[in-house]
This record gives structure tokens, sequence and C-alpha cells, in this order.
């Protein structure tokens, strides 16, 4: 049982290779940003050693476009660091446009497809209120 939850809500209506994206990158951003988050590295029967995964279990929720804005305001009300996707990025091709793209928007008038944060569980329970287990 882990103190806290590592959790990543994607927006609903999105395409499946977009919710893989948006995942991928989310999950990224948490791991980069906590310390102590990645496991150790794999090693196979035959020696090969392989990168290490994330030592707690992340959780994907869904939701819409109103429960995203929910949770981002949340999480920035209790001063939970998150990390965000809006739905312009999808047209960019690097980090930097991506950057880019991101700082044309408020937290207001983003159009979030994603956000992930990993906080204490009951404050991970309140900022992802809504969101429903993504099928």
């Amino acid at each position: 049982m882990f103190d806290t939850k590592f959790v990543i809500i994607v927006r609903e209506d999105l395409a499946v290779w977009q919710k893989l994206n948006v995942t991928a990158f989310l999950s990224t951003g948490i791991a980069a940003a906590e310390e102590g988050l990645m496991g150790e590295d794999y090693r196979d029967r035959d020696g090969n050693v392989y990168y290490p995964l994330c030592a707690q279990p992340i959780i994907v929720l869904g939701g819409n476009q109103a429960i995203l804005s929910k949770a981002l305001q949340r999480a920035v009300e209790r001063g939970v660091p998150a990390s965000v996707y809006v739905e312009e990025m999808f047209s960019t091709g690097h980090d930097a446009a991506n950057r880019a793209v991101f700082a044309k928007f408020s937290r207001e008038d983003a159009k979030l497809v994603g956000i992930a944060f990993r906080a204490e569980r009951k404050v991970a329970d309140k900022i992802s209120k809504g969101a429903k287990m993504h099928p």
C-alpha cells in the first residue's frame, strides 16, 4: 500500500492513439519530477538489463473537459504539482513547440486533454473527484 496515488485523467472523447500519447507524455512528467518514484532496473534470466519502471501503480481515469478543468483547479488550489497536456499540442512535433503552444493559454481557457499528478491518497481522491476508471 502506498501513501500516495499517481493519477492520470484523460479526456474521454479523444481517439485511442491520442489517449495513449497523452498518457505516455504525462507519466514521464511525473516520473521525472518525483524523486524515488522509479524502481530498479529489470534483469531477465539471461542477464539482459532493461530500464526501470514506475515503482507505484498508475491509475488511469477518464473524464470530460469540465472534469479535467476542475481537477486542474483543485490541484492548483492544493499546491499539488501536475503535468498537463492541451489539445493544441497534438499539432506540434517537439518539446519546444509544445511549450510554445502551451504558453498561449491560461488555466481557464486551456483545452485540456490530460492531467497527471501524484499526491497523498485522500488529496488525490479529492482532486480526481468525478473522473471514472478508464475503460
